[in-house]
């Protein structure tokens, strides 16, 4: 097993995969910016190493800064979290050329799956149902006109290098295409550096489920069941839920099959997630695989009683997977607890936290950094907390989601805390009559 693991992130997912390490016996080693000297994932690591200012491009993207601190702190593997490197390709190659493990697959599984293309056609081999589009990148407005004419209207143009919405238009007629062509091009080049577009179908009210697997370095590719992430602003998710209240056995079974393929089809090694979008009448379609671990990972780790970083840990080190398929047994939700202000448009709200008291109780998880006295700068993502709660079924799911909202304090920013109570209390969500535009027309009622 791996004597000291380097966790190349920050917040709440670095001081998450700390706490694991420290239960297996394994040092480790945070790196930080400048701007989060004083993030709890500092404090509790065995060492900390500061990599730079707070700009990201010359602190936590800085392959070689970190490379640096895996080098004169002797770690042998580094854990990439979520965002900023856990997907590139490059550094898990890096880390490879100097004997350290990269704990996440190979640097060619990342390069099939990041660029979206490339994930369709793997995927259009190995069976599994994607979404009709034009199969490659469209390199005209004439192109795009002729497959959208064939595949028909409403269509979206995506951003091949893309994820977070960005590089993304729908189009609904005609003769908007070519304006949301250009735009999406050069919104795609702007944020990723490829400006490469392709065309879908537009799925009407989807529902956003994805389906955690598992793959170890033996051939063995399990599912451990599913997450609905349709309650999502902008394509941000802000909640997500397991099991998906729109879910059946059967779907559930052929959704389960469909991940293992696509995992199977790349050889997959370690935890990732296989994204889908469901339509109204319960058909499924292939929308990307994320390499990584992911934010809402604890939703799973709740139903099915399974420490998923551990797990990453584990197959990384080259044991094989114990366990068959996975389904959930209770019901499990999380809130993203942001530092925005919901009644102005969900505007950031960086600041200093006066007080904060988190909720506590039996089936109650809270995962973050922060605390009373602590900073939230405003270079990163505005996520400060994560509330997950598990119940036996998901009515007690959400009454004790609202008790546990009720508890949640953070004063001296605005929070995203009033939005969820407001959730909770929405009738359709209760019913789980939404989909991924649900959020299109809810207004949040002003406070009292």
């Amino acid at each position: 097993m791996f004597k000291k693991i380097l966790i190349a992130n920050r917040g709440e997912i670095a001081l998450r995969i700390v706490r694991t390490c420290k239960e297996m016996g394994i040092k480790t080693v945070a790196v930080y910016s400048t701007a989060d000297r004083e993030s709890l994932h500092v404090r509790f690591a065995d060492e900390a190493v500061c990599i730079g200012p707070p700009s990201s491009a010359e602190s936590y993207l800085s392959i070689p800064k970190i490379m640096a601190a895996v080098e004169i702190t002797n770690a042998d593997a580094v854990h990439p979290g979520y965002g900023f490197l856990a997907e590139n390709a490059d550094f898990a190659e890096v880390c490879a050329e100097y004997g350290i493990k990269f704990i996440g697959p190979t640097p060619g599984q990342i390069r099939k799956m990041g660029d979206k293309i490339t994930a369709k056609e793997t995927m259009i081999a190995a069976g599994v149902p994607v979404v009709p589009g034009s199969g490659g990148l469209i390199e005209s407005t004439a192109q795009g006109l002729e497959i959208a004419k064939e595949i028909g209207y409403p269509v979206i143009l995506k951003a091949t290098a893309g994820g977070g919405g960005k590089g993304m238009r729908i189009v609904w007629e005609p003769e908007d295409l070519e304006n949301a062509w250009n735009q999406a091009k050069q919104e795609a080049g702007a944020s990723f550096g490829n400006d490469g577009v392709y065309i879908e179908k537009f799925i009407e009210e989807p529902r956003h489920i994805e389906i955690q697997i598992a793959g170890d370095q033996h051939g063995k590719v399990i599912h451990l069941g599913e997450r609905d992430c349709s309650i999502q602003r902008r394509h941000q998710k802000l909640v997500e839920e397991s099991p998906s209240p729109f879910m059946t056995k059967p779907l559930r079974k052929k959704m389960g099959d469909a991940a293992i393929k696509a995992g199977e089809a790349i050889n997959y090694e370690g935890v990732g997630t296989v994204e889908f979008l469901v339509d109204k009448h319960r058909k499924f379609y292939f929308m990307e695989m994320n390499t990584r671990i992911q934010v809402e990972h604890t939703v799973t780790e709740e139903v099915i009683d399974h420490d998923l970083i551990k797990e990453q840990i584990k197959l990384a080190n080259g044991e094989p997977i114990s366990g068959n398929n996975y389904n959930p047994i209770m019901h499990a939700m999380e809130c993203r607890i942001n530092a925005e202000d919901p009644y102005h448009g969900f505007r950031p709200s960086p600041g200093n936290i006066t007080s904060f008291h988190s909720s506590k109780g039996h089936g109650v998880r809270v995962d973050t950094h922060v605390y009373a006295g602590y900073t939230i700068p405003p270079y990163y993502d505005s996520m400060i907390a994560k509330l997950i709660c598990r119940a036996r079924t998901r009515e007690e799911c959400i009454k004790k989601m609202e008790r546990a909202l009720d508890e949640f304090i953070v004063e001296g920013v605005k929070t995203t805390v009033p939005f969820h109570k407001q959730l909770m209390k929405n009738e359709d969500f209760r019913a789980g009559n939404f989909h991924t535009g649900f959020l299109d027309t809810f207004e949040m009622k002003k406070e009292d």
